[in-house]
């Protein structure tokens, strides 16, 4: 059922309901984020983009992501820990467009930041400082929609590399198993609010030793999944570690 979702939005689905939405993207450089951004931008949402890059390159992308949008916000800022994610969405993230339908966090896990993490404590360190901002952010954002009576999608996103030493695969397992577990647990806490959370991400240790053809291709599929769930199609799904 899952790729399926993923089949039809290969085919270029078109959601004409997505017009207009309010959509906050977070964790957005030029390495991540682009298509996804700019899937939404077609739509003609209202975007409000969060970077921590400053270059030409993300210059560029959003000065392209602003021509397609019916409202369009960058706010270049880091969201390192749970405070921030706080400020970031109690303030400028909300405010904007005056509230929100649709939240996409994506979550980059680069090999510097595995290095050396052995201790069980240097571990759960790591998850926390990946997964908490995110987390608050869809509580906050979850609150606000239930407030405003707004039904509304929160997915989730982990990137991480594709080549792994067997101590990387085993952490990003571990990141994988927690962020599944907060999505089912968020999930139920809001499921009677009309308000979904969803998440993506990477192979697991086993679906990588037996080639799994069941995983999601890159960005391209992560945007159409993105598409999908936030339309009329998807509004039956949540809780789902795709």
């Amino acid at each position: 059922m899952f790729m399926s979702v993923v089949d039809e939005l290969r085919h270029d689905a078109i959601y004409p309901e997505l017009a207009g939405h309010r959509v906050l993207i977070t964790g957005v450089s030029t390495t991540l984020g682009v298509d996804v951004s700019r899937a939404f931008a077609d739509h003609a949402t209202q975007l409000v983009i969060q970077t921590s890059e400053n270059s030409p390159e993300m210059d560029g992308l959003t000065t392209l992501l602003a021509q397609s949008t019916t409202g369009f916000q960058v706010f270049e800022k880091t969201l390192d820990n749970g405070d921030e994610a706080v400020s970031f969405l109690q303030g400028p993230a909300q405010s904007t467009f005056g509230g929100l339908e649709v939240v996409v966090n994506l979550i980059r896990i680069n090999p510097e930041d595995m290095a050396g993490r052995f201790a069980l404590d240097q571990i759960e360190d790591l998850i926390a400082e990946k997964l908490v901002p995110a987390t608050m952010i869809g509580r906050i954002a979850a609150n606000r929609m239930r407030l405003t009576m707004t039904d509304g999608l929160i997915l989730n996103v982990i990137a991480a590399p594709r080549s792994q030493s067997p101590q990387e695969m085993a952490l990003v397992d571990m990141l994988r198993s927690t962020l599944a577990t907060i999505t089912r647990r968020e999930a139920e806490s809001w499921s009677n609010q009309g308000i979904r959370i969803t998440a993506v991400g990477p192979c697991s240790f086993v679906d990588e030793a037996m080639g799994s053809d069941q995983a999601l291709g890159g960005e391209p599929d992560v945007a159409a999944l993105a598409l999908y769930l936030a339309s009329e199609r998807g509004n039956k799904l949540s809780g789902h570690l795709f």
